[in-house]
């Protein structure tokens, strides 16, 4: 099963409404955040991971493989275009004033 997501949620995300899960476990090889608050990666030997700003302001990603993380525009931490974790790394992201940003995080490549 490439996705499993968890109840089904709705938030506002920049003043939309966004139907969503809470949690949701991916095992595909590419994928774009749609308002989750966590995402667990595994079961696939890479993954390119997009973060959706129009439909995501915060998320946390686990990775149980190695995943490469982008921005729909802009830059993660106004420098890096990607960022890339490995097995076992843990990432958090915001959105905030146009920009992604890493408010925590182990496991980093850039």
């Amino acid at each position: 099963m490439p996705l499993l997501r968890s109840i089904p949620s709705t938030r506002i995300i920049n003043g939309h409404e966004v139907k969503t899960s809470e949690t949701l476990l991916i095992s595909e090889p590419s994928y774009m955040t749609n308002g989750e608050y966590a995402i667990v990666v595994k079961g696939v030997k890479y993954c390119e991971l997009t973060l959706n700003s129009k439909t995501t302001d915060h998320v946390v990603i686990k990775a149980l493989t190695t995943v490469l993380i982008k921005p729909d525009r802009n830059k993660i931490d106004e420098e890096y275009d990607e960022v890339e974790i490995n097995k076992g790394a843990c990432v958090e992201f915001f959105f905030m004033g146009g920009n992604w940003y890493i408010l925590s995080s182990d496991g980093l490549k850039f």
